[in-house]
Order: C-alpha cells, then sequence, then structure tokens
C-alpha cells in the first residue's frame, strides 16, 4: 500500500504548483477531485475493514477541503495509505468485511493500490505527465483483482482492464468489477 501512495507523491509532488483544476485525463473530474477522491478511498477502506461490518458501507465519509492544494492532498493521501496499511498489517488474515461481498484484508489492500494507481494515471494525464503504473505492483493487482487480464505489458494490462486504454485487438473496457470478496 505504502509503495502505491509513495509512488503517487513521488510523480505528483513536483507539480503540485501547477492548476489541479483541470480534467483528469478522460475522466469527468478534475485533477484536484480525482485526488481528492483517492484520500478518500483509502480512509473509507481502512474504516471498512476496521470495523468487520458484514453487511454493508459504514455511513462514513471524508470530505477534502475545498482549498486544500495539492500539496496538503498528497499529504493526506500519505497519512490514508498509512491508515489503510496498518489496518490490514493490524487485522488477522480471516477478518472479512463488506466490499460487494466478504472482503479479507489482502482484498482491501488491493483496491487501494488499485484506485492510487489507476487515478495516479488519470491525474498524470491531465497535467501532461509521462508516467505509467509500476510492473511490479500491476502484476499484484492484476492477480487479485483481475484474474482475467491479457497476457503482456502488466501496467498497460491494468490501464486497459480500468478502461484508461485500449489495446490491440481488444475492445475498450466501459465497465469492470474488482473481484475482492473471498470466501
Amino acid at each position: 500500500m505504502q509503495q502505491a501512495v509513495a509512488e503517487m507523491v513521488r510523480v505528483l509532488a513536483p507539480h503540485d504548483e501547477i492548476d489541479w483544476h483541470i480534467p483528469a485525463g478522460s475522466l469527468e473530474w478534475t485533477c484536484w477531485t480525482t485526488a481528492a477522491h483517492v484520500v478518500h478511498d483509502l480512509a473509507a477502506y481502512a474504516v471498512q475493514l476496521t470495523a468487520q461490518s458484514d453487511e454493508k458501507y459504514l455511513p462514513f465519509d471524508l470530505t477534502v477541503r475545498p482549498g486544500a492544494s495539492p500539496r496538503q492532498i498528497l499529504r493526506l493521501a500519505r497519512v490514508c495509505g498509512c491508515l489503510l496499511g496498518a489496518a490490514v498489517s493490524g487485522a488477522a488474515p480471516e477478518v472479512r468485511s463488506w466490499h460487494w461481498g466478504a472482503t479479507d484484508p489482502s482484498g482491501f489492500a488491493a483496491l487501494g493500490v488499485c484506485e492510487t494507481l489507476v487515478h495516479t494515471y488519470d491525474i498524470t494525464q491531465g497535467l501532461e505527465i509521462a508516467w505509467s503504473p509500476p510492473e511490479p505492483l500491476s502484476v499484484a493487482i492484476l492477480g487479485r483483482l483481475f484474474p482475467d487480464a491479457p497476457e503482456g505489458d502488466p501496467s498497460r494490462a491494468l490501464l486497459w482492464c480500468t478502461g484508461r486504454i485500449d489495446l490491440p485487438g481488444r475492445p475498450r473496457v466501459t465497465s469492470w468489477v474488482l473481484r475482492t470478496a473471498v470466501a
């Protein structure tokens, strides 16, 4: 988890003085909103896992204040990544909590890494920064969340599985399910 957030901060921090109120790649959100969404999801996954809710999402939301700078949002991402990492590390492997079904700690970690990587990609596209998700993290996410991912470059496969790019000979993905539930 911390590796994904560290990569997000590494690639985006040098560009924190740019106006992030521009579209994030192909998303309808701005780069700012997309980064705030990552913060929200990391915190929400940590709370959900810690609560061990067995039926639905808890009525919890984190709101990043509208005036927060990109630098502050990146700091929040680092903090919320640490919270999720601590929740995952502190949970026994047999713990389950709800994310469209009973999900184990490693599933919540995979969700956090996936959200961080694909939305970092979206933000880099908006800010016109050449970047792709790191291969080792992409391999891990594909194995857990997208077991039917195409062979080849794992970073490109992750971006294709989440509807970010086209792959030759394959239709563009327009919807996907993050398979985190376990028996």
